[in-house]
């Protein structure tokens, strides 16, 4: 591209974003660099000023408005893929849909990275789909309109990489796609894989395999690969045009598989060393990059080892509490018992609709995980309860005819909380069985048969019979953060050889949080970016962390109640007080620090990203702290 051409371009959309032209000083800079000048040869009148003030602030600027970080170096890159965006729009807008042989009323949702070769291919699939008559977009309008267009999209097509596969909002988003099928009963939106250099074999977390799991999938490794992949993919919406297909899709590339290979790894003996491996969910049990918080791990392996042991794992979301429920599983099928991972985030929205229709779902799930018939519908009577029944099953299909301990591990029991009337009767049933093993009668053998690992992310903010609910007996296990000697010994295992006042740096910024230290160090161990770097675009869009700020920022637009409470938290100098369901939804997200019902954000990262973005927000929400609202679903907590 012609550097005028370039420079015209990166102003205009400097002006649509900011409402300010380039200044002449910056039109230099941007002109020189694009020429591979240094500071000197562009001004050499005062060459400082320009590297550390003028070229500094235009940097951060252009970062903002092309919505990936930039430096001197990079600008180029940068501007090319936002001009095939932006060529892109054009296409788009100036197809004449009325003259086209074919007119298409159904609309794409394309999301992607925007490295490439992810990026290149994308355009290029959109400019098919839109030369076909479809609608479509890319996925980079502002947050705000997303939600809006994932509800109107009839196709979500997700490009999967070995980058993407860790993203936060990626993963959300299915979510989502998940949660509208599952309202409309229908198979709509549908979502599509396009596996980009990342083959069936790549280990995927467990979220991401189970969204993924009746979807449509196809791989590109090439750019030899691009026309088949369109033709496919284009043949395929055809397809689905003239025959839609039912609710439960056959996938093309069956990823049962790949599941198998995964839990096969993740089923061994963690090694001495490994080469970094970037954050994406739960830690793998091979992985050298687990971190121990003693004793807590010590104590679960002794409390599952007792009959009718009930362990609760409590944290904010990204903590560490699913890898350390995997790890108490492996350490029971270490000792011969039978366990079962059972994650309610997964769960149709149907399955809550009563108590009858979860406690059937629950009894066919673990049976499934077991490998037994399924014989809930036999062994449900109309004469008993769904308590009963529930009862019943465990007694006579599940416990008996066997010595073994079962083991069930109950991850992400926070959703049950978001639906009251039955959320007392479930955790009631949980805490009787707890009781039963206890009672020492001829019955009680049975159920000390039964151990469970019940993980949540928050405080129990539905009202809860005190002698009914499990969350008041048994092992309770708070996962903390790391400490400062924790986090140094991350360091080391990526081979990192820091100062403590480098790791007090990052620590300064995240805290001790597990997931956003290892991604800051999988990064820097990688030598993709300097500590320095990291911090100077820490709290940006464009900068490390984007994803994950971007991920927290659309869930608190979704739920205005929250974002007003989080502006006045990030707004004040000391903990503020608020109704404390919203505080523990807060927390259980992982924004704050919880002491009764006050709060204080949890890191500088959070306040410093937030604080522009919220307090811009709060006038316009008009939430009244005395006029918060009951608040809905709002993904894996």
């Amino acid at each position: 591209m012609d550097r005028q051409v370039a420079l015209e371009f990166i102003d205009r959309l400097t002006f649509e974003k900011t409402g300010k032209h380039l200044s002449d000083l910056e039109r230099k800079v941007f002109l020189g660099s694009w020429e591979g000048k240094t500071y000197e040869k562009i001004y050499p009148i005062n060459p400082q000023y320009v590297e550390k003030d003028v070229g500094y602030k235009l940097w951060k600027k252009l970062s903002k408005v092309l919505g990936e970080k930039v430096k001197k170096k990079t600008i180029k890159g940068a501007i090319e893929r936002a001009r095939n965006y932006d060529e892109l729009r054009i296409t788009a807008s100036s197809i004449d849909r009325e003259k086209k042989s074919v007119s298409r009323t159904q609309t794409l949702f394309i999301s992607h990275q925007k490295e490439e070769p992810d990026l290149s291919v994308a355009i290029e699939l959109g400019r098919a789909v839109l030369q076909a008559g479809y609608q479509t977009n890319l996925g980079r309008d502002e947050l705000t309109q997303i939600d809006e267009q994932l509800q109107q999209c009839d196709y979500f097509i997700l490009f999967l990489s070995p980058q993407s596969a860790g993203s936060e909002m990626a993963i959300e988003q299915l979510r989502r796609i998940k949660e509208l099928r599952d309202s409309r009963g229908t198979s709509k939106p549908m979502a599509i894989a396009i596996r980009i250099d990342c083959p069936r074999h790549f280990p995927l977390n467990h979220d991401l395999r189970e969204y993924l799991h009746s979807s449509y999938q196809y791989e590109w490794h090439s750019n030899a690969d691009t026309p088949e992949l369109l033709r496919s993919v284009l043949t395929l919406l055809v397809q689905n045009e003239i025959a839609p297909p039912p609710v439960t899709l056959a996938s093309p590339l069956d990823l049962t598989n790949q599941g198998r290979e995964s839990l096969t790894m993740f089923d061994s003996r963690p090694l001495p060393v490994a080469e970094p491996e970037l954050p994406s969910g739960q830690v793998r049990l091979a992985s050298a990059f687990y971190i121990e918080r003693s004793p807590n791990e010590k104590l679960c392996y002794k409390e599952i080892a007792t009959p009718g042991a009930l362990i609760r794992i409590k944290a904010p979301r990204q903590m560490g509490k699913t890898s350390l429920m995997a790890r108490i599983l492996y350490d029971a099928r270490e000792r011969g018992y039978r366990t079962a991972p059972l994650s309610f985030q997964h769960a149709d929205t149907a399955v809550f609709t009563n108590l009858n229709q979860l406690l059937q779902w629950f009894c066919a799930k673990i049976s499934r995980k077991l490998r037994l018939p399924y014989q809930v519908d036999d062994r449900w009577s109309s004469y008993f309860g769904s308590k009963d029944n529930c009862t019943a099953y465990f007694e006579d299909c599940l416990l008996c005819d066997t010595e073994a301990p079962l083991v069930l591990g109950l991850d992400e029991v926070d959703r049950v909380f978001q639906h009251p009337k039955i959320a007392d009767d479930f955790f009631g049933l949980l805490r009787a069985w707890y009781e039963e093993a206890g009672y020492g009668d001829g019955n009680s053998k049975l159920w000390q048969q039964l151990r469970l690992v019940v993980v949540h992310s928050t405080e129990v903010y539905v009202p809860l019979n005190v002698n009914q609910s499990p969350f008041n007996v048994g092992l309770p296990i708070e996962l903390p953060e790391f400490n400062l000697g924790q986090v140094r010994d991350l360091t080391q295992r990526h081979g990192l050889q820091w100062s403590r006042t480098q790791v007090e740096r990052l620590m300064g910024w995240v805290g001790g949080h597990p997931y956003l230290v290892r991604l800051a160090l999988y990064h820097i161990s990688q030598g993709q970016l300097t500590l320095d770097e990291l911090l100077q675009t820490a709290a940006t869009e464009a900068g490390l962390y984007g994803d994950h700020l971007r991920r927290h920022l659309w869930s608190l637009q979704k739920h205005p109640e929250l974002a007003s409470a989080f502006g006045r938290a990030i707004a004040s100098s000391t903990a503020v007080e608020l109704e404390s369901a919203i505080a523990f939804k807060l927390h259980s997200m992982g924004l704050v620090h919880l002491q009764g019902n006050y709060v204080t954000p949890r890191f500088e990262l959070y306040r410093q990203y937030f604080v522009d973005r919220l307090g811009e927000r709060n006038s316009e929400f008009g939430v009244r702290s005395s006029e918060r609202g009951e608040f809905g679903e709002m993904g894996k907590s």
